[in-house]
């Protein structure tokens, strides 16, 4: 069954009041955020107090636990600047001045100063009517017209549109809890800016990662995202594993390269292959916690930065490449067109390992010391002294601890090891 719609007008109070009786629904899970700047909404209100005709209102009527609810498919940002500039409710606190001629030329006025001074503009807001469209059918019709509305004005991001088809998928939603937990660090390095993590840009980005990780390395964005989230094909464990090999990727990332956005591994694409380098790295128990090779790392790193700039800036002044700038020219090449298919992400992550893989060394295959060291240590020792706090060790409470942690390279054998007490172990962690 189609659409059905119905065709009315109403008042701005009479909005207002349905919003107290928590009849309108800004916020249904398809819905974005809000991207209206202050001139976007202080513009409606000087539209309103003209008289000027805005778009219509578009909502989704339906009945939930006996109640009468309307979730806005069209005109959130609208019906947000009207609460905001009316003080309404839990807009209250964000209210706005605007500037109006209300007979002594244009003056900067709040909606208090036109309620106390201005009775007959406070009139002509309160009952100015708004043409609203009311629907009802199939969630996933009212889905498919939610995209069809938003891709003209403020366009709906890739995104945005990916947010409304599949807002009830649990990789999607923990795609977003991520960018939460993360969304302070992408905006220090300049990966995003708050307005593209405001429009799912950030979740967008993640969500790829996520994937990538259950993939095992670069995925053709355009042909695997919708598909993997649409079809919720990770499972719950699955996914908790994901979200745990991310996190651990990140504060590698964070900790590695402090200073990111010194170079173009800022932007999302090259920062996508970065990560997935270093999540491939981690897996396969590199030492990546080495300062001085990190340091040495972020420097690699800057000079493919900078000789693929001062390349591509050459190439603007139409000078040819030298030899010495091959593997610029390769990269550069990874960078232009289509950044995202399968093809120039690998050829990406194949050059950034050529640069960094040679640089660290692998752990120890063994992470663990066996039962016979344990004895031939706790045989060798007179002492029997906890090296951490130097008390009496008794056998039940020894725990084996590499000297130079394992975490730093330090190897499972026993001119690397010493008796410690379990807590104290603990304690010590990989220093």
């Amino acid at each position: 069954m189609g659409l059905t719609p119905t065709f009315s007008e109403y008042s701005l109070d009479h909005f207002a009041l349905a919003f107290r009786d928590r009849q309108i629904n800004l916020e249904p899970g398809f819905q974005r955020k809000s991207v209206w700047t202050w001139n976007d909404r202080r513009r409606l209100i000087q539209s309103i107090a003209a008289g000027y005709p805005v778009p219509s209102i578009f909502l989704y009527k339906r009945h939930h636990g006996g109640r009468l609810v309307y979730d806005v498919i069209d005109g959130k940002q609208r019906l947000e600047t009207i609460l905001m500039f009316m003080r309404i409710g839990r807009f209250k606190r964000d209210w706005f001045d605007v500037k109006l001629d209300v007979g002594d030329g244009l003056e900067w006025y709040s909606w208090k100063e036109i309620c106390r001074h201005h009775a007959d503009t406070e009139a002509a807001i309160r009952s100015y009517k708004i043409q609203t469209v009311e629907v009802t059918g199939d969630l996933n019709q009212i889905i498919d017209l939610f995209v069809r509305i938003n891709s003209t004005g403020k366009r709906l991001t890739s995104g945005e549109k990916r947010h409304a088809k599949f807002y009830t998928s649990r990789f999607l939603k923990e795609a977003e809890r991520l960018v939460s937990r993360f969304q302070k660090y992408l905006r220090q390095q300049r990966i995003l800016t708050p307005a593209q993590i405001d429009r799912m840009k950030g979740t967008e980005l993640f969500a790829e990662l996520l994937m990538s990780l259950n993939h095992g390395g670069p995925i053709n964005k355009k042909t695997s995202l919708d598909r993997a989230i649409g079809n919720d094909t990770v499972n719950a464990n699955t996914l908790v594993r994901l979200s745990r090999e991310f996190v651990q990727t990140m504060r590698l990332t964070r900790r590695m390269f402090p200073e990111l956005y010194q170079t173009r591994f800022r932007n999302s694409a090259e920062f996508y292959s970065l990560f997935l380098l270093l999540w491939q790295m981690n897996s396969e128990k590199f030492i990546l916690r080495d300062r001085k090779r990190n340091k040495i790392a972020f420097e690699l790193l800057k000079r493919l930065s900078t000789g693929v700039d001062q390349l591509r800036d050459q190439l603007r002044k139409a000078t040819p490449g030298k030899p010495s700038q091959r593997l610029y020219q390769e990269y550069l090449l990874t960078v232009q067109g289509d950044t995202d298919s399968s093809a120039n992400r690998d050829r990406r992550a194949h050059i950034l390992r050529s640069v960094l893989w040679s640089l660290y060394e692998r752990k120890d295959d063994k992470r663990g010391f066996t039962s016979e060291q344990r004895r031939i240590l706790w045989n060798s020792d007179d002492k029997k002294l906890c090296a951490r706090c130097k008390r009496p060790l008794a056998w039940e409470d020894l725990s084996v601890d590499h000297v130079l942690a394992y975490a730093k390279g330090g190897k499972t054998a026993l001119k690397n090891a010493q008796l410690m007490h379990k807590r104290c172990n603990s304690a010590k962690g990989a220093r």
